[in-house]
């Protein structure tokens, strides 16, 4: 059901691959709540998911760009800009990736050119496209950046690897450039540290599904979905969280504060 939340409002979605990722969601939400978007990913992830299918769907124009390049960030905002004819409201960044991960190498023994490469596409990469926008002033007073993240980036989870310091960079370029954005334009920047979600990232994890399932015990309210996720993306990008920046935004049903459950203690205790 539709609030009107985004009625006039236009924004860019960079990371939707298929119907699993919560950027998907978001596009699908920020739509339905009558925003216009712009849709973006990388040209080989573009290759590899539904991309198309989201587009054609919510009748949102396609934007090739590597999240790492400055050139293609560049074209991004100019076209973007020339679609919406003027500033846009909104920006989402939900862009995450690690070779070690992806490959199976240890925390303590990482290939570090793959650790450079994840962090620029998982971290950098937010620096960067807020950067673009910056300096093009593209993004209405008001308007709202977010980036998703995770609690691995303030607690250790041995398998989330380097992504873990990824998404603690992620979080510090949310505060840093928050400040400056917010005194220049006044526009605000936040993470949200969202539950372990099922999405084609989050799933190539190492005991992912175990570790869903511990959440999910360890949070009162239950694990957050990537449709619940998506609703919580909308109110931050609506005038209602108009002071709300350089925070990072636990939603997660209360894993994040919750020290041990009486469920967690029965199984142990079986």
């Amino acid at each position: 059901m539709s609030n009107g939340l985004l009625e006039g409002k236009k924004g860019i979605v960079f990371g939707a691959l298929n119907e699993q990722s919560i950027a998907w969601k978001v596009a699908e939400r920020a739509v339905e709540e009558g925003a216009q978007i712009v849709l973006t990913n990388a040209p080989i992830a573009m290759r590899m998911g539904a991309i198309k299918e989201l587009g054609e769907k919510l009748n949102a124009p396609i934007i090739p760009a590597d999240a790492t390049s400055e050139e293609d960030l560049d074209k991004l905002i100019d076209a973007a800009m020339e679609h919406f004819g003027g500033k846009f409201d909104f920006m989402l960044h939900s862009i995450g990736m690690s070779i070690n991960v992806r490959k199976g190498r240890h925390y303590t023994d990482q290939n570090y050119d793959w650790t450079m490469k994840g962090l620029d596409v998982s971290g950098m990469s937010f620096h960067k496209c807020i950067q673009a926008a910056y300096k093009k002033e593209a993004i209405t007073e008001w308007g709202s950046i977010l980036g998703l993240t995770y609690i691995a980036a303030q607690r250790v989870f041995p398998d989330y690897n380097d992504m873990a310091d990824n998404k603690s960079f992620l979080e510090s370029i949310a505060r840093s450039f928050g400040y400056h954005y917010g005194i220049k334009n006044k526009v605000r920047i936040n993470t949200i540290s969202q539950s372990p979600t099922v999405t084609t990232a989050g799933s190539g994890v190492k005991g992912f599904d175990q570790f869903i399932t511990y959440s999910e015990k360890m949070s009162p309210l239950g694990n957050a979905s990537a449709l619940d996720c998506a609703n919580y993306c909308i109110t931050m990008f609506s005038d209602l969280t108009k002071y709300v920046t350089m925070q990072n935004l636990f939603h997660d049903g209360g894993f994040s504060n919750t020290g041990v459950t009486q469920e967690v203690i029965e199984k142990f205790g079986e």
